[in-house]
């Protein structure tokens, strides 16, 4: 009986196998489409914003979306899954598979591109693993499963972030994809630790998150710096979130906030 439970609580491997090779073939795509840029340009009043499109930034968003469509089709084998909705496993396979493969389609031809697809294939069926098992939260590999997707959620943050800023875009551009990536992740974290979903506290974190991008939009950081400098807090509200979720005296529950965030912002200094 035990044994069966195990196997039950991971995902079939033709299915993940193929999930994960559709998607490695559109990033791989975006190495023999030609590179040619396509400038998007949006009017708001006097202002004008301009933003550049290529094949590959197409791509990309595909495979976002084929992952999404994908892991919905791989929870319907779960036998615990029932009729219940798969949304809440969309986010973290959807925003993982936008975030590895912007810089995918930036990386020059080569050894270093060969290492970050490998990484990325790694990570997609780490991050499609830890989603199934976490369907069941009586799994017992279900506490490892929370842990990792929680881990994931905020390394994919920081490679977002340091992405941003190493393209350089506008300030009216960045804030929203901060504001909506900070605020998916602290949403997803704080589920998986609760079992419930905590929509208020995932906004004011992404507030939070915006408001602190605008401030050091403009600063001399570099990119490691500037996403080091956004994670912490970000990583710090949410695990403040969720002790005092659990019901977590205040003072205990601001030990582990107030560690991340003098980590990250001493390393972010450091760095610099």
């Amino acid at each position: 009986m035990r044994a069966m439970q195990s196997r039950s609580s991971l995902p079939d491997a033709n299915r993940i196998g193929i999930l994960t090779a559709a998607v490695l073939l559109a990033f791989a795509l975006t190495r023999v489409l030609p590179a040619d840029e396509a400038l998007l340009r949006l009017a708001i009043g006097e202002f004008f914003l301009t933003y550049p499109v290529s094949l590959a930034t197409a791509i990309t968003v595909i495979a976002a979306g084929l992952a999404a469509t994908g892991m919905d089709w791989l929870l319907r084998g779960h036998p615990a899954l029932a009729s219940r909705r798969t949304v809440e496993h969309w986010l973290l396979p959807t925003l993982t598979t936008f975030v590895v493969g912007a810089p995918l389609s930036l990386l020059p031809d080569g050894s270093s591109w060969w290492i970050a697809f490998a990484v990325a294939g790694a990570a997609l069926v780490m991050v499609f693993i830890a989603e199934y098992v976490a369907v069941n939260p009586l799994a017992p590999s279900y506490s490892a499963a929370m842990g990792l997707l929680i881990a994931l959620s905020f390394a994919v943050s920081l490679i977002l972030l340091t992405t941003l800023r190493a393209s350089s875009p506008r300030l009216v551009l960045s804030v929203p994809a901060i504001f909506l990536a900070s605020g998916l992740v602290s949403l997803r974290a704080l589920h998986l630790r609760l079992q419930r979903w905590e929509f208020f506290w995932a906004l004011g974190i992404a507030v939070i998150s915006a408001q602190l991008a605008s401030a050091l939009h403009y600063w001399p950081l570099s990119p490691l710096q500037f996403g080091l400098a956004l994670v912490g807090p970000l990583y710090a509200l949410t695990a403040l979130a969720g002790s005092l979720g659990e019901s977590t005296p205040l003072r205990r529950a601001s030990v582990e906030p107030i560690v991340a965030l003098a980590l990250t912002w001493g390393a972010a200094v450091f760095l610099g």
